[in-house]
């Protein structure tokens, strides 16, 4: 994918660009976290806990905790 950009608004308000939105599957209503690591920002889509009901379990977010835990 190649970069995408968006703008500020005077209310601080952007728009996700499409190829952005289509990546993370989002939609009206859905709920974005930005996370702040060394490396810079990460925007990500939440995934409501009552969908996911291992959500909260942070510890078991590797791929190798996924396959593991697939057939759950």
């Amino acid at each position: 994918m190649s970069d995408a950009y968006s703008k500020i608004s005077s209310k601080s308000q952007t728009v996700v660009p499409r190829p952005i939105r289509e990546k993370l599957g989002l939609k009206p209503g859905d709920l974005l976290r930005y996370r702040q690591t060394r490396l810079g920002i990460i925007v990500e889509k939440v995934v409501p806990a009552d969908d996911d009901p291992f959500a909260v379990f942070t510890e078991w977010s590797s791929e190798a905790d996924d396959e593991a835990y697939a057939d759950l």
